[in-house]
C-alpha cells in the first residue's frame, strides 16, 4: 500500500514538474517573440538603413492613454498639420513632423489617431496589409496609400482589381504607379558604367577551364516564376555552376554562404569571373526588376534574364542582356550560349556598351534623373521618405482646393499599378499529379487570392468593421 502511495506521489510530482516546465517554456517563447519583434529587419532601403520592426506600446488604441502620450509639442503639431497614419508600422516612428518642400505633415504609427479630426491619410505597407485590422469605417476625407515594392508572392490579394483600387495613391515597382519604384535596386548610371569589377575576356576564357559558362545563385526555391524548373532543364544541355540552395552543385567560401553576403565585395569578385549569369526573378510582372538583373550589369557579366515582360524598356543598351523569352526551349538557349562562349567577337557585342561607358536607353536615364529618391545615398531621401511626402503633398493640394471652395481632386490606383499574370509552369515541366512541393501551390494560391480580394472589397464597400469569420465565410461561399 505504501509502495502504491509513493508511486502516486512520484507521479504527481512529475506532473507538477512537467506543468512548470511547459509554463517556463511558454514564457521563453513569448519573450523570444517580443525580442524578435524588436529586432531590426534588414531590407533594401536605399540609404542602407533598416526597417524598424519594434511594436511600440502605444501602437493600438487604449482608452485613456492618448492624453498621456501626447506632449504639448505633439498636440500643437497634430492640431496644425495633417496626420499621416502608418497603419502598417513600416517606419516605427511614434510621431514626427516631416517637412515635404513647402508642406509639412505629422507622421505616426500611433493608432490612437484613428479618429483624430486631422487624420487625412492611412499608409499601408503591402506585405503587412491584411484583413484582420483595417481603419473602418472609412471616412470621405480619408485617403489610403499603398507602399509595396515586393513581388506578388508576399501578398497576392493586392494584385487583383478589387483590392488595388481601394487605394488612392501607390508606390510600387510599376512605372504606372504614382511613385514608380522600378529602379529601386539601381544606385545610378555610374555603377552601370563602372569597370571596377570587370574581368577581361581573356581572363574569363582562361577561367573556363574550372568554371562553367553560366552561374546561378538562388536560395528562394520554387517561386511563382517556376525558374528552378527552367534551370533544371537547361542544366541537361549546358554546364551551370549553381551556388545557392536551389539546385546547388558548387559551394561558396564559408564567409559568403549567408544570403546577406550577396552584396559583399568577395561575392562580387567570384560572380564577376563568369561570362553569363542566370538572372531569373521570383515572379513574372511588368516592371518588377530586382538586383538579379542590375547586379551582373554592374559586374560586367551578361545577364540571361527571365522575369519582367517589359525588360526591353529598361536595358542599358539594345544589346546588353540575353532574354529567355526569345528562345522556344532551354535547348535553344544553351546552343546560343555555347556559340557566344566560343566566339569572342559575338560575346563582346554584349559588353561593348560597358567598355565604352555608353548607356543609351533614354527611358532608363530619365527615370534615374527624375526620381525623387536615392539608392544607398545618404545625400538623398530614400523611397519611403519620398512616398510619405508624395501623400503629404497631395493631401495639402486638396486642403488648399477646399479652402478655395473648389472640389478636391480624387486619385485612385488601377490594375496597371500592380500588373502580374497568373503564375504558370513551363510546358516542358508540368505540375506533378500531387502537391508535393511549394511549386504546386502557386496557381491554386493565385485563384484563392482572387476570391479573397473580391470578398474583402465587398466587405470594405459596406464600410463597417468585420470579423475574420465573416471574411472567410464569404471567401468560401459557394
Amino acid at each position: 500500500m505504501v509502495w502504491i502511495q509513493r508511486r502516486k506521489l512520484l507521479a504527481s510530482c512529475l506532473c507538477i514538474m512537467a506543468t512548470v516546465f511547459l509554463l517556463v517554456t511558454l514564457q521563453v517563447v513569448v519573450e523570444l517573440g517580443k525580442f524578435e519583434r524588436k529586432k531590426f529587419k534588414t531590407s533594401s532601403l536605399q540609404n542602407g538603413q533598416a526597417k524598424v520592426e519594434e511594436e511600440p506600446a502605444d501602437l493600438y488604441p487604449i482608452p485613456g492613454r492618448e492624453a498621456r502620450i501626447l506632449t504639448r509639442k505633439t498636440q500643437r503639431d497634430t492640431e496644425s498639420y495633417p496626420i499621416m497614419l502608418w497603419w502598417s508600422p513600416l517606419t516605427g516612428e511614434t510621431g514626427r513632423l516631416g517637412q515635404c518642400g513647402a508642406d509639412a505633415c505629422f507622421f505616426t504609427i500611433n493608432r490612437t489617431f484613428l479618429h483624430h479630426p486631422m487624420t487625412k491619410a492611412f499608409l499601408f505597407y503591402g506585405t503587412d496589409f491584411n484583413i484582420n485590422s483595417l481603419p473602418l469605417p472609412r471616412k470621405a476625407h480619408h485617403d489610403w496609400a499603398l507602399f509595396h515594392e515586393e513581388s506578388p508572392k508576399n501578398n497576392y490579394k493586392l494584385f487583383h482589381e478589387p483590392v488595388i483600387t481601394l487605394f488612392n495613391y501607390t508606390a510600387t515597382f510599376s512605372r504606372h504607379s504614382h511613385l514608380p519604384l522600378t529602379t529601386q535596386y539601381l544606385e545610378g548610371v555610374e555603377v552601370l558604367k563602372s569597370l571596377r569589377y570587370l574581368v577581361p575576356l581573356r581572363s574569363k576564357n582562361n577561367l573556363r577551364s574550372r568554371l562553367a559558362p553560366l552561374v546561378y545563385v538562388q536560395s528562394d526555391c520554387d517561386p511563382p516564376s517556376d525558374r528552378d524548373s527552367y534551370v533544371r532543364e537547361l542544366m541537361t544541355y549546358i554546364e551551370v555552376d549553381s551556388y545557392g540552395e536551389c539546385l546547388r552543385n558548387k559551394d561558396l567560401p564559408q564567409p559568403l554562404k549567408n544570403p546577406a553576403s550577396m552584396d559583399a565585395d568577395g561575392f562580387y569578385r567570384i560572380i564577376a569571373q563568369y561570362k553569363f549569369i542566370l538572372a531569373f526573378e521570383n515572379a513574372v510582372c511588368d516592371d518588377y526588376i530586382t538586383e538579379k538583373f542590375w547586379r551582373p550589369l554592374k559586374l560586367g557579366v551578361v545577364p540571361v534574364y527571365y522575369g519582367s515582360p517589359s525588360i526591353a524598356d529598361w536595358l542599358p543598351s539594345n544589346r546588353s542582356a540575353i532574354l529567355v523569352s526569345e528562345f522556344a526551349h532551354p535547348r535553344e538557349l544553351a546552343s546560343y550560349i555555347r556559340q557566344l562562349d566560343h566566339d569572342d567577337s559575338l560575346y563582346e557585342a554584349y559588353i561593348e556598351w560597358k567598355l565604352k561607358g555608353e548607356v543609351s536607353n533614354r527611358r532608363l536615364l530619365a527615370a534615374l534623373r527624375e526620381r525623387k529618391w536615392g539608392v544607398q545615398d545618404v545625400r538623398q531621401d530614400n523611397y519611403i521618405d519620398a512616398f510619405e511626402c508624395m501623400v503629404c503633398s497631395k493631401v495639402w493640394d486638396n486642403i488648399r482646393l477646399r479652402e478655395k471652395g473648389l472640389p478636391p481632386k480624387r486619385w485612385q490606383a488601377n490594375v496597371m499599378h500592380l500588373s502580374c499574370p497568373e503564375p504558370a509552369v513551363f510546358a516542358f515541366s508540368p505540375l506533378a499529379p500531387r502537391r508535393s512541393s511549394l511549386r504546386e501551390m502557386w496557381i491554386p494560391s493565385f485563384e484563392q487570392s482572387k476570391k479573397e480580394a473580391q470578398a474583402l472589397r465587398w466587405l470594405v464597400d459596406r464600410n463597417k468593421n468585420f470579423s475574420a469569420q465573416e471574411f472567410w465565410a464569404l471567401v468560401f461561399k459557394d
